[in-house]
């Protein structure tokens, strides 16, 4: 007799929609490809030193706004996590449907630019670069071979009836 799909997920896993909330793999994800972005959230939120958060992660400005750049697709990805819901329109159903593949572009995306800043500006060390790309591979495996990540880019959410 086959498992069905859902049966290790308990009510509390489910959204107001039924359908399975959104993995924290994801969210991990996202918050790794847009560390640029919360950085710069973390340096405005700062108000005695604006500056000194993005110099202390970033030493050289030009990293910064090559995080910033390979955030692009990761903040498109939220933009579409953020409309996700019944009635949307047609173009998030399908760009939701290709959510894998906008993750991991957006995770090789981020690659590419740290390989370009370290080969042709010299901007980042090996050490950086060889663990940027261990973190990318972990993160891409994880997001091909989770089950949950599958049943949510599988979902989306539909109008229930009321009672």
């Amino acid at each position: 007799m086959a498992k069905h799909q859902y049966a290790d997920y308990s009510v509390q896993d489910f959204d107001k929609f039924d359908c399975l909330k959104i993995s924290k793999w994801v969210y991990l994800t996202l918050i790794f490809v847009l560390r640029g972005y919360v950085i710069w959230l973390m340096s405005v939120t700062n108000f005695k030193d604006r500056v000194g958060i993005i110099q202390w992660v970033y030493p050289d400005t030009s990293l910064f706004y090559l995080s910033l750049g390979s955030g692009a697709l990761g903040i498109f990805f939220v933009l579409i996590l953020s409309l996700r819901r019944p009635n949307a329109n047609t173009w998030v159903k399908k760009c939701w449907q290709q959510g894998k593949v906008i993750i991991t572009l957006a995770l090789l995306f981020d690659l590419g630019i740290c390989v370009v800043g370290f080969f042709y500006w010299h901007l980042l060390s090996l050490t950086w670069l060889i663990t940027q790309a261990s973190i990318v591979t972990a993160l891409i495996i994880i997001l091909n071979i989770s089950k949950t990540i599958s049943l949510n880019i599988a979902e989306f959410p539909e109008k229930l009836p009321e009672k």
